[in-house]
């Protein structure tokens, strides 16, 4: 097996092997518990059958809510982990209702490509995120494989959230899909009380929304993140204070949130593999394996002992943009070319922000899996693209050594501040800072370096190695089409009860195009971009080649839709707006269209 696979995991449902050791503890703890429907609606929950006795004759949780109830006493704290099925997958499959109930992969669709999310029909077949498209492919065939709408996912997110605020005014947003709240008015709650909380929560965002939540309830962070994830899919968990210990007993190890495949290691060297053994550790046994701090943590954390707040997070403190190559690249002009729309991707997010950025730093990867990240800092944030992207360029020549193969570049901009600080010396050219440079050793306050006749460089320059946060490697955005090949694309996993209803002359249709949209005939079409007819509406490409493309018209609201073919050429085929797809209760959240 080569560096970077995951092997394909085994059994009926040839689920990943984390989940299968949670669900086997789950099925020997089987005879405690019995399971109780969420109206049809949900997937169920447990309550031990010893707690049912306890509490029998007592007023009853809501009909179909249930959790582990081991105290029945009011406690003070109540943290709830929210997190979103499937998410990039569900929203490909609400936008698009012909996808429902079907295997769904999003991510980069060349050989390269990386799974961003996988819809959980094909996660049966053992595909998950973070794997390499092409072994995704291989283990579910059947999927319909689509490159990433980030823009859509952002909305989709954002009323999410805001359906969360509503119900708790502090949020901890762990990422684009999964949350944690603290419910004031959860304090002092019962564990029914709890539950009926949360059925109501996953409700109104299905009904509201058409998204699935799974939540996890309990008196920590981790333990609820650890129940939501028990939970899943669609369903939730509510694990009282008492109970945590007994909960994590049988998981693995690696089930704690903060226990890497490098600590699990250690821990199975001296036979420990369940979190029960973990936290029987004595506490000097696990600081001399795993390091004072992080042992003391996770040490507690396993005992069921979690006190930090839930608070809300800053805002980002970096913008990145990545790409990895169909082929590993070699020449340096064509490096330098990547490194510099990576650098206008990441500066295009800055602008967004409404941020500058003092720091950028260059990451790159090679053939060997490898990697390097250089990063250089200027005096004074900036918005300029030509300075960030001349750093860059910069960085990039000093990270890669003639004749390497590079498998992935990417930017990242950071030391982030709102808005520019003005330069003190801005009529300065640059033949004047060079010689500044020159006659004192040091560069021009808050410039970039600028290349000189001889190419010399400043020697104050600082360059480190640091860690780069990005999007997985691999993964594109879906309006990134230019340049492809017009040769045949096509969204796999739709049987013939799904191809084209009838061909499209491509003739002229009244109506005109939308304003500012780009027309069929300026670029290539690829499988999975959004378009749009004034005939038959908002469509996905489904499939394109040898002058032909295939365009599925549907939206959230319009239930499926049919497809028809039409000349790749067609001028009243044109891109749409990817929100375009999303439905009325997602608008609030949309950009306001740009003017003209």
């Amino acid at each position: 097996m080569r560096r970077g696979e995951s092997r394909p995991c085994r059994g009926d449902d040839r689920v990943s092997r984390r989940k299968a050791s949670i669900a086997a503890v789950l099925s020997r703890r089987a005879r405690h518990c019995r399971t109780a429907p969420l109206v049809g609606r949900a997937a169920p929950l447990r309550i031990p059958e010893r707690d049912r006795r306890r509490t029998a004759g007592r007023r009853a949780c809501p009909s179909g809510i249930v959790g582990l109830t081991g105290l029945n006493g009011r406690v003070t704290r109540w943290v709830l982990h929210i997190d979103m099925d499937a998410f990039f997958a569900a929203v490909e499959q609400l936008t698009r209702p012909t996808l429902r109930g079907r295997a769904v992969l999003v991510g980069g669709t060349g050989p390269r490509g990386t799974v961003a999310g996988a819809s959980y029909e094909s996660r049966r077949y053992g595909a998950r995120s973070a794997m390499p498209m092409a072994q995704a492919r291989r283990l579910c065939p059947v999927a319909t494989v689509l490159p990433p709408r980030f823009r859509v996912y952002s909305v989709a997110s954002e009323a999410v959230f805001a359906q969360l605020r509503e119900f708790s005014p502090v949020l901890e947003r762990v990422s684009l899909d999964e949350a944690f709240t603290e419910p004031p008015r959860l304090q002092g709650a019962t564990a029914g009380e709890v539950a009926a909380e949360i059925r109501g929560l996953r409700e109104r965002i299905r009904d509201e929304l058409g998204l699935v939540a799974s939540v996890g309830a309990a008196s920590g962070k981790t333990m609820a993140k650890i129940a939501s994830d028990l939970a899943k899919p669609d369903g939730a968990l509510v694990v009282p204070p008492g109970e945590e210990r007994e909960t994590l007993r049988g998981l693995p190890v690696r089930a704690l949130w903060g226990i890497g495949p490098v600590s699990e290691a250690k821990l199975h060297r001296i036979g420990v593999r369940t979190l029960g053994e973990f936290a029987a550790l004595d506490l000097g046994d696990v600081t001399g394996l795993l390091g004072q701090a992080v042992g003391t943590e996770l040490h507690a954390l396993a005992q069921g002992r979690d006190d930090r707040p839930v608070a809300e997070r800053s805002e980002s403190k970096q913008v990145s943009a990545e790409t990895t190559f169909e082929e590993n690249l070699t020449d340096p002009i064509r490096l330098a070319d990547e490194a510099r729309s990576m650098t206008e991707a990441a500066h295009a997010r800055l602008i967004k922000a409404h941020r500058a950025a003092r720091t950028v730093t260059v990451k790159v990867r090679d053939a060997d899996f490898t990697t390097i990240s250089r990063s250089e800092t200027i005096n004074a944030a900036t918005t300029d693209r030509g300075t960030l992207t001349a750093m860059a360029l910069r960085l990039v020549r000093l990270a890669v050594p003639a004749g390497t193969q590079v498998r992935l570049v990417g930017v990242s901009l950071s030391g982030l501040s709102v808005g520019e600080q003005e330069p003190l010396f801005e009529s300065v050219g640059p033949t004047a800072r060079r010689a500044f440079g020159a006659a004192t050793g040091r560069s021009w306050p808050g410039a970039a370096w600028e290349p000189g006749p001889d190419d010399a460089e400043p020697p104050d320059v600082t360059v480190a190695d640091v860690p780069v946060e990005t999007a997985p490697a691999g993964v594109e955005p879906a309006a990134e089409t230019a340049g492809q090949a017009a040769g045949s694309d096509s969204v796999s996993g739709l049987g013939p009860e799904h191809g084209p209803e009838r061909a499209e002359p491509g003739g002229h249709h009244p109506g005109g195009r939308p304003r500012g949209h780009t027309t069929g005939a300026a670029i290539a079409r690829r499988a999975g971009d959004d378009v749009s007819h004034p005939e038959f509406g908002h469509g996905w490409v489904q499939g394109a080649g040898v002058g032909r493309v295939t365009v599925r018209f549907e939206t959230q609201t319009t239930g499926p839709g049919a497809a028809r073919t039409f000349a790749l050429t067609d001028p009243l085929l044109t891109t749409a707006d990817p929100l375009d797809s999303l439905g009325p209760a997602f608008r609030p959240w949309r950009e306001p269209d740009p003017p003209t």
